[in-house]
């Protein structure tokens, strides 16, 4: 795969926040967001969109950004409450949370995606697959995956049918056929399409 290196910064001069969320798509588990503030002049030319690189190399620069990045956060929304408020709503509110737990205040936000609501009057920019074009965001997308496999790989442990250790939460032919034979777990999202036919024990 050809390496595309990401800009910098969006709001150039701006102590600039870059956020993302992970686990928008899956039938089970919280959303979670972060929240990343990488020094003015950080360069780190590894940094890319979550999806595009392998599990080890999310993991190296995880350890990268929590050393070298002035402030990160993660946060997340529970199953329950994205049934009550909808995925969209749930996605910015833990995008909102990791902001919260910044220890330094950003001067400007920039999000993966088209959709945000407005952060304490901080200006904000929304950019289209932006974890692909800016190291702050793919910064904030990789922390989110990697915290939200995480928390996936510890439920497995309570729930190991619906092979989430594996796939996460996501909708995989093992996650639905678990969920055909067994049913739905606490962790599951009840408002979501679990199976086709939307059936459910």
């Amino acid at each position: 795969m050809k390496h595309v290196h990401l800009s910098p910064h969006c709001f150039p001069g701006l102590v600039e926040a870059g956020c993302d969320e992970a686990g928008r798509g899956c039938l089970a588990g919280p959303v979670f967001a972060a929240a990343v503030i990488l020094p003015e002049g950080y360069d780190n030319p590894e940094l890319n969109d979550s999806k595009q690189l392998s599990v080890q190399k999310r993991y190296e620069l995880r350890e990268a950004i929590e050393r070298d990045a002035l402030s990160w956060a993660v946060a997340s929304v529970s199953s329950e409450d994205i049934d009550r408020i909808n995925i969209l709503n749930a996605s910015i509110l833990a995008m909102h949370r990791a902001l919260d737990q910044l220890t330094v205040r950003p001067e400007a936000i920039i999000v993966d995606g088209n959709r945000f609501k407005p952060y304490h009057f901080i200006p904000y920019e929304t950019v289209v697959k932006g974890d692909g074009k800016y190291q702050a965001i793919a910064a904030a997308s990789i922390l989110a995956k990697t915290f939200r496999d995480d928390f996936m790989d510890g439920i497995d442990k309570e729930f190991p049918d619906y092979g989430w250790k594996e796939n996460k939460g996501y909708p995989t032919r093992k996650h639905r056929e678990a969920i055909a034979r067994i049913g739905l777990s606490p962790y599951h999202r009840t408002t979501f399409r679990a199976l086709p036919e939307q059936k459910k024990k």
